[in-house]
């Protein structure tokens, strides 16, 4: 616990309760699990940009959710794996503001790729003859680094709101760091930090979504007039809809149990859910991509048999 000189901390604790002998065996999963994320991810999104059959705008906005749950993952398990391996819950001020900046820009350019995906497949299902006019190479690649600028800003603002507050504690809720869990342990009011922290969930959270849901409206109303486009939208659009319902879930729990319900879930169920962005998407994203996208299967398949054989 601070006093009350109101100065920030040069170390944060995180919420990792008791380390005793077991954290070797979680730091050994923890290390496994983000070799097997870097393996499915890099799979995807290196044969996406070595087959030229393949550039194409569906798939760069595959290869660009691909690399975000690389960058989202990279902000989280390695300093999981630093903690666990060294049986301490601390991590520098610094160290955690990186992280939640991180953390929030990876789950909000999320729920914006996720966003325009929906739009790239309502476009080329409901508008099929004017889709390579509306959606080229070059729309797709300005489409992804406008989203991410867009992100990065918000959450510039959102994480320098946050720095310029003197914190009164220096225990972190969570096993990482986001914006909401550093807020509340400041010594002075949050109104502009809670405002801003509601326009970004409004926004992103619900905004990005609800975005999603309307271009899938659309899609599934011109698939009741058509058995074309109700393969194609089997085909490419069920991984976008299971990817947005389980990051959207699981950013829902966050946002409510830990601005509202902090205490009521026990600690080990608060754990499990507050690392399921970090887990699940990286993990289902590309299998899902790489199983369900016929021609991305048949891409990875063709290289394994290169390197086995």
């Amino acid at each position: 616990m601070l006093n009350s000189s109101h100065s920030n901390p040069s170390q944060m604790s995180l919420a990792f309760g008791d380390l005793s002998d077991i954290s070797h065996l979680y730091s050994v999963i923890t290390f496994l699990g983000f070799l097997l994320i870097i393996l499915c991810n890099c799979t995807v999104i290196s044969t996406i940009l070595l087959h030229e059959s393949l550039q194409k705008p569906m798939y760069i906005f595959i290869s660009g959710l691909c690399a975000n749950d690389l960058y989202g993952s990279s902000a989280f398990y390695p300093s999981l794996f630093v903690n666990l391996s060294l049986k301490s819950p601390n991590i520098s001020y610094m160290a955690c503001i990186i992280q939640e900046f991180c953390i929030n820009n990876y789950a909000a350019f999320e729920f914006t790729i996720l966003a325009i995906m929906a739009f790239d497949r309502y476009v080329c299902i409901c508008n099929p003859l004017r889709y390579s006019s509306i959606i080229t190479l070059g729309t797709a690649y300005k489409l992804m680094v406008t989203a991410w600028l867009h992100c990065f800003v918000l959450i510039i603002v959102h994480v320098v709101l946050t720095v310029r507050l003197p914190l009164c504690d220096n225990m972190i809720l969570k096993i990482y760091c986001d914006n909401w869990t550093v807020v509340r342990l400041s010594c002075e009011d949050t109104t502009v930090n809670n405002a801003f922290g509601m326009f970004l969930t409004v926004s992103v959270v619900i905004g990005m979504p609800l975005l999603t849901f309307l271009s899938y409206v659309e899609i599934l109303k011109v698939c009741a007039k058509s058995k074309d486009a109700q393969v194609k939208a089997m085909q490419t659009c069920v991984p976008q809809i299971i990817s947005l319902l389980i990051f959207f879930a699981s950013c829902i729990f966050e946002v409510m149990l830990y601005r509202f319900i902090p205490t009521i879930v026990p600690y080990g169920l608060r754990v499990i859910m507050s690392i399921n962005i970090f887990v699940v998407p990286p993990i289902v994203n590309p299998i899902l991509y790489g199983l369900k996208m016929k021609d991305i299967k048949v891409k990875i398949r063709r290289i394994f048999y290169k390197f086995l054989w």
